[in-house]
């Protein structure tokens, strides 16, 4: 049953000639190198609540930076109830379920073999994906959600939105063994962008944007969240080969090269358009190339990291520029970012691949990929405009006129980010 985790994850654990087990069938190197890699995706979370907290305005960075704490409270707890199950339990069709999965309940002393760690770990390892996914959402939408509608709305989306993408790329689904996703290009990058370009052109821009200056309130916090999220980063594309080896080497050398590949030609390009290069564009330009290697760590040469990390920014770049003309507001470019970067990564993928790579030729791969980045972009778009809209209308999503006026912060919270009155 395991051995459709590693053919779904792309780990190479299968092609190992032997694993450093213990007596009690424990991998103890690779099983201390995911502990770690799950605390590495866990403190992306944090990180990525410093980064968006930076960049909206004074009142309203406290309800902003909730957003990524609460995700880590409510889909914590879904992902143990019954998210794993859903994702990784036996297949039946839309999603997968397995009864010894709910609460976890059957897998106290389990060991997959195959890779030779605890159940256990493996589970926190994708929980912390099922975290991220939807936190990353909130960026869309910042500024104006009311907090008790977007923890509804999280809640409905990772289990009818997350579990069933990730299920079908990773769990013994119909795209699992076909698309190439290592670590989560279309499952979380593509399927939150676009949720997030739905959610927020349903709800509507921020009040008086764009006429009115909404500056980042702390841009030293932002560059600090990015610092956290490249590190964290490591985690998330080198913890995914499940193994600590030579695939573990591989994906996280590509995850450093695209990432200042990424940085660098952000900085190039606003260097040549403006004059300068600002720090947020540099921010911009490591995400780009992060996101651009997720779906590829596994799978392409250094050369590929560096084109991808560039195609990626340079995409990005024009994503956020076509933002601006469109008019629609997606505050902290999610879908700019996230989802222009993923499908980039997804598509771009296949000009580079290794040479070793067991996989069918170009052009079934390309469709295989392609396939695979649609099924996301149409199942998260209409499943985030369902989930939008029912929530919007019971329980209310969008905050009223005056409240938003007054702020997240005060009106949702009771609370200041920063102690400070003249609140911009």
């Amino acid at each position: 049953m395991r051995h459709r985790f590693v053919w779904a994850l792309g780990l190479s654990a299968l092609l190992t000639p032997a694993l450093a087990l213990g007596a009690d069938g424990i991998d103890t190197g690779t099983t201390a190198w995911m502990l770690t890699s799950t605390a590495l995706v866990l403190l992306m979370v944090p990180g990525l609540a410093m980064f968006y907290g930076g960049l909206v305005r004074t009142k309203n960075v406290v309800g902003t930076m909730m957003h990524s704490f609460a995700a880590m409270a409510i889909i914590g707890v879904l992902w143990s109830v019954v998210g794993y199950s859903m994702t990784f339990g036996t297949s039946y069709g839309w999603c997968g379920w397995n009864p010894d999965y709910f609460m976890l309940q059957g897998i106290d002393t389990a060991i997959m073999e195959d890779v030779g760690i605890p159940e256990y770990v493996f589970v926190m390892f994708q929980g912390k994906f099922a975290i991220i996914a939807p936190a990353l959402i909130a960026g869309a939408f910042a500024e104006r959600v009311r907090f008790r509608g977007y923890c509804v709305f999280i809640a409905l989306w990772s289990l009818l939105v997350y579990n069933p993408l990730a299920h079908w790329v990773w769990g013994g689904g119909f795209l699992t063994g076909r698309a190439i996703d290592f670590a989560g290009g279309s499952v979380i990058h593509i399927s939150a962008g676009v949720a997030g370009l739905v959610a927020a052109i349903y709800l509507g821009p921020r009040k008086g944007y764009p006429a009115s200056a909404m500056r980042p309130n702390n841009l030293v916090m932002t560059l600090m969240g990015a610092g956290l999220l490249w590190v964290g980063w490591f985690g998330f594309n080198a913890g995914s080969a499940v193994e600590s080896g030579l695939k573990t080497a591989q994906a996280l050398t590509v995850t450093q090269i695209a990432a200042a590949s990424g940085a660098v030609t952000w900085m190039a390009l606003e260097g040549w358009q403006h004059g300068k290069a600002t720090s947020l564009g540099l921010v911009s330009g490591i995400l780009a190339g992060l996101v651009a290697i997720t779906p590829a760590a596994g799978d392409v040469l250094p050369y590929g990291a560096l084109a991808l990390g560039f195609l990626g920014a340079v995409a990005c770049y024009g994503g956020v520029l076509l933002k601006t003309r469109l008019g629609y507001d997606d505050t902290l470019d999610v879908f700019g970012i996230h989802g222009v970067a993923g499908i980039v990564g997804g598509l771009g993928l296949v000009l580079f691949l290794r040479p070793d790579a067991a996989r069918p030729d170009m052009l079934t791969q390309f469709w295989y990929q392609a396939e695979g980045i649609g099924v996301s972009i149409g199942y998260a778009g209409v499943m985030t405009l369902v989930l939008v809209v029912l929530v919007d209308k019971t329980l209310g999503l969008r905050m009223e006129p005056s409240a938003e006026s007054s702020g997240m912060d005060h009106e949702l919270h009771g609370e200041h980010g920063y102690g400070l009155l003249n609140l911009d």
